[in-house]
């Protein structure tokens, strides 16, 4: 038995060792200047065209929802692998967890931020295309939430 475990223990000791893990990157989403703490903010990511718009929260790949500080916050996605992805950021001010729209207008209440986009309206509808960066290394991004 002794001898056994001699040589199971020799062998793992003498074979070659990849220290490379297969390891996804990290993508930091940040949202500063808030109209306002209230409520929370809630992050969804997505990996594939004809994702956006998402109102209902169908398509997403990954959500999560963090805490406001001070008008500000931020989410950490880890183990993404290597692709085109794109952001949307819902300031959930009445903590309902939807996106609420004004009566007769098919705007947002509260507000709502998309990667990459600065603002956006009827004829700058937010897409997957526009929205979507190229995740091939670790990366921080800052989502602009627009109020209308």
């Amino acid at each position: 038995m002794k001898a056994l475990l001699y040589i199971l223990l020799s062998c793992w000791v003498f074979i070659p060792h990849n220290n490379t893990t297969l390891k996804g990157h990290t993508l930091t989403v940040s949202i500063e200047n808030l109209k306002n703490s209230n409520g929370k903010i809630i992050i969804t990511l997505y990996n594939s065209k004809g994702s956006l718009p998402d109102e209902k929260f169908k398509r997403y790949y990954k959500m999560k929802n963090t805490e406001i500080e001070n008008r500000n916050a931020k989410v950490v996605f880890n183990n993404l692998l290597e692709g085109s992805y794109a952001v949307t950021v819902l300031h959930d001010e009445n903590n309902n967890g939807k996106i609420d729209k004004k009566f007769m207008l098919p705007l947002p209440k509260e507000g709502v931020g998309f990667s990459n986009y600065i603002d956006f309206g009827l004829s700058n509808r937010p897409n997957f295309k526009d929205a979507s960066f190229n995740l091939n290394s670790d990366k921080t991004i800052t989502v602009k939430v627009i109020y209308k």
